[in-house]
């Protein structure tokens, strides 16, 4: 774990450190039998995420004007983005899982989202949580295909109609495939968020260095990028989510 006394910050603190704001401090030491389990400011950033997006939610849902407010049509407007993703990508099977789906991406989006403010902590750049939550989609989809299919979710490393003369090769390379999901999954992500803010304070850097004037130009590169950047954030929770789609579908529907 990082120093404690460490600043935590989106794009601040940690003087011209670009990886100063990834740093994790502890802002409540808590030891359970010897295990470290202290909420720190990547915990505190979490907390808020979800509940800024149960709020946002909420607050849309429960309007329910027959002219839709702002916050209600923002509402409308991601369920409906997650609700058309599960239906073309896992069918009619993939309604059951919908809350988890519309919980996954709204808690990604908006910790995308709040990691872009200023003092802020994205907590998505770090290789912890998005494995963490990798690892549970993908222990959670293997049981659903077991549990559905039994032993013939098996024949998910084995293309259909293909000779069975390839199968030692075909196989393992199913298999390596099937395993990998996790990692690339929130590697995706984790890398994405990193490199993304690191780009941000090198350039916010070089515009502080180099003066009022000379900083002009990093400067409005940095406002170009940071634009950029806030539609990489909704657009690496899209894509974490409609994988996650894809590896469902695969697991109730086999090839």
């Amino acid at each position: 774990m990082a120093d404690k006394d460490a600043a935590a910050g989106g794009h601040g603190g940690g003087g011209l450190d670009p990886l100063h704001q990834f740093q994790i401090h502890s802002i409540l030491d808590i030891n359970i039998g010897g295990y470290d389990v202290s909420f720190t400011n990547s915990s505190l950033w979490m907390v808020i995420a979800a509940a800024i997006g149960y709020l946002l939610i909420r607050q849309g849902a429960g309007a329910g004007a027959l002219v839709p407010t702002r916050m209600q049509l923002i509402a409308e407007t991601l369920y409906m983005t997650v609700a058309n993703m599960v239906r073309d990508n896992v069918g009619d099977a993939g309604r059951k899982y919908f809350p988890f789906i519309f919980t996954l991406f709204m808690f990604l989006l908006v910790g995308n989202l709040v990691g872009m403010v200023p003092g802020s902590f994205t907590f998505t750049s770090h290789i912890a949580v998005t494995f963490a939550l990798a690892s549970v989609i993908f222990i959670a989809i293997t049981v659903i295909g077991l549990v559905k299919h039994g032993l013939k979710f098996f024949t998910l490393f084995f293309p259909h109609g293909a000779p069975l003369a390839t199968a030692p090769i075909l196989i393992p390379i199913e298999l390596i495939s099937y395993l990998s999901r996790p990692v690339s999954l929130s590697v995706r992500l984790f890398a994405n968020m990193m490199v993304g803010h690191t780009l941000l304070k090198v350039i916010a850097s070089f515009a502080i260095m180099l003066g009022v004037v000379g900083g002009i130009a990093p400067l409005a590169l940095l406002v170009g990028i940071t634009a950029l950047e806030f539609l990489v954030a909704a657009l690496q929770a899209y894509v974490f989510t409609i994988l996650t789609c894809i590896y469902l579908h695969d697991a109730l529907h086999l090839h």
